[in-house]
């Protein structure tokens, strides 16, 4: 295992939403300042700082990953995805993001990312999800302003839109 010391930078190389980046951390700089101020991908959120909140939920090598409990240097070597990357062209938005719109599932759009995050996976992994499953991906997010009804009515219409799709591919 490679010695850190704390008042050295050290060399980091990842993909970052599909494009190979190298950067300098601190040993003790966290996943998500990494991100966004020395990568610049701003949509991944701090909120506690703690990992309760989920607004910093990123996927890393195809998990789920709270970059606020997440140092940068163990990333080296790993897959980040952000919700920049759940887009499938610029200008455009993907099958959740569209439904999250239609039904106005955010509101200050702090969570938001994160919560895109965690339910991008889910409809990825498990296609067939319904109701519970969209709630208990919730479980680990924090949102103070839609008071969840929305943003699982527009998480069920993405599963239903993606389930036709997988069906007439």
């Amino acid at each position: 295992m490679r010695r850190l010391i704390a008042d050295q930078t050290h060399s980091i190389s990842l993909k970052l939403n599909g494009k190979p980046v190298h950067a300098e951390a601190e040993p003790r700089m966290l996943l998500s300042d990494f991100i966004r101020h020395v990568l610049g991908a701003k949509g991944t959120h701090v909120g506690c700082e703690h990992g309760v909140c989920g607004a910093c939920t990123v996927r890393m090598d195809d998990g789920l990953a709270r970059s606020c409990l997440t140092l940068a240097v163990q990333a080296d070597g790993a897959e980040i995805e952000t919700v920049e990357h759940l887009a499938p062209a610029p200008g455009s938005l993907s099958v959740l993001q569209n439904s999250f719109r239609r039904h106005h599932a955010l509101q200050c759009g702090f969570c938001t990312a994160g919560i895109l995050m965690s339910l991008d996976t889910l409809l990825h992994d498990h296609p067939e999800a319904g109701e519970t499953e969209i709630r208990d991906a919730l479980a680990g997010h924090l949102c103070r302003c839609t008071g969840y009804e929305p943003i699982v009515t527009a998480a069920m219409e993405a599963a239903k839109i993606l389930q036709k799709e997988r069906l007439n591919a």
